[in-house]
């Protein structure tokens, strides 16, 4: 049991090392002082008359607060650890030992979440995100692709405890799915997802194949920021051709009943959004406003400047040769980013959303 101490030792302070790193990565000095000056701008006279500034200062306390409350708390369970492994030597207590080892691993994942945080820096990685997922070349083999995509991303978030909320699908002609467009809600949504930005490749026996063949199909993601500023990006609406038209699939009331789906293209730019699952062609627009604003600012910043790390790679054709990743089903089981060269060998894992390797190993190339 000693032995097993003084190894749970090493590796707490190890551990302490990475926190204090981490702290510094999030300059969390500097948050300290943020916070500070925005509560005295929020007790100053006059605060609540402007509604859009003391809505931003009260949403940025809560982030930074909550930011300072994660830091603080894995400081303190440093602690705790420390004294458990006291008592545990103290005592001679095995049990109390086992549980320090098992508390020691958790923590690890933690603190090495938090060494993730720090490696975004970008100007909308704490932004909110909307992904696009449309099928490439490949038919109804890529539309199945496109599908399983889909369940593999909302598994992804479903494990980090993001809310997701569909937009607008588009069934497959046969099986599959066209394309498929979701916001996704959570801490550092887009900071974590743009690295998924592009197109993957799947390589298997068809199962829409009678003589069994080899199949290769593609599917494209694209990620935009989504944000909450009306004011970030100006939109001429006289550059803009909005559609309605009768929303397609399973849902509620609405559905199939009014013209409450709606499709906008903008014209300079031929970029086009469409909504379809919010309950009137009011909140389908508004939506669909939200996301050509995204959209806008993504083109902007590539087009100002395509070296900026959290928002660059523009979408290519999506066929051979442009993949960001490639999955492997036969002959063999790998799953391959060719930009970081980080693979796995567990198809399964991966397509139940285990992503993290790949989303950890794109920020840290960045």
């Amino acid at each position: 049991m000693i032995v097993e101490l003084e190894q749970y030792r090493s590796k707490l302070e190890e551990q302490r090392k990475k926190l204090l790193e981490a702290g510094e990565g999030l300059h969390i000095d500097l948050i300290e002082r943020e916070l500070t000056e925005l509560k005295e701008e929020m007790n100053a006279p006059g605060f609540w008359d402007n509604l859009d500034r003391s809505t931003h200062v009260n949403r940025r306390i809560s982030a930074l607060e909550g930011k300072m409350e994660h830091y603080n708390s894995l400081v303190s369970q440093c602690e705790d650890l420390e004294t458990m492994m006291l008592l545990a030597e103290e005592e001679d207590d095995r049990d109390t030992a086992l549980e320090t080892g098992v508390m020691l691993e958790e923590l690890s994942e933690k603190i090495e979440d938090l060494a993730l945080e720090t490696l975004m820096r970008g100007d909308y990685d704490n932004c909110n995100a909307v992904l696009s997922l449309h099928a490439g070349a490949g038919g109804t083999e890529a539309q199945d692709w496109t599908q399983m995509l889909y369940r593999m991303y909302t598994r992804y978030c479903e494990r980090k405890g993001f809310k997701i909320k569909l937009l607008d699908y588009l069934d497959g002609d046969e099986a599959g799915t066209k394309s498929a467009t979701f916001e996704v809600d959570g801490d550092n949504v887009y900071g974590y997802l743009r690295s998924e930005k592009g197109v993957h490749r799947l390589v298997r026996i068809s199962p829409f194949d009678s003589n069994a063949r080899r199949h290769t199909s593609f599917s494209s993601l694209d990620v935009a920021p989504l944000l909450e500023d009306e004011g970030a990006v100006e939109i001429n609406m006289e550059d803009v051709r909005v559609d309605t038209y009768r929303s397609t699939g399973a849902g509620g009331q609405h559905v199939n009943k009014t013209d409450s789906a709606v499709r906008m293209t903008h014209m300079p730019t031929g970029i086009v959004v469409s909504c379809q699952n919010e309950r009137s062609q009011v909140q389908n627009r508004e939506m669909c406003m939200k996301m050509l604003r995204s959209k806008l600012l993504e083109l902007q910043e590539r087009e100002k400047e395509e070296k900026m790390a959290d928002i660059k790679g523009e979408m290519k054709k999506i066929e051979w040769g442009s993949q960001i990743r490639s999955y492997v089903f036969q002959p063999y089981t790998m799953v391959k980013d060719h930009r970081t060269g980080f693979e796995s060998g567990n198809i399964d894992d991966v397509m139940d959303g285990n992503l993290e390797g790949f989303i950890t190993s794109y920020l840290k190339m960045q």
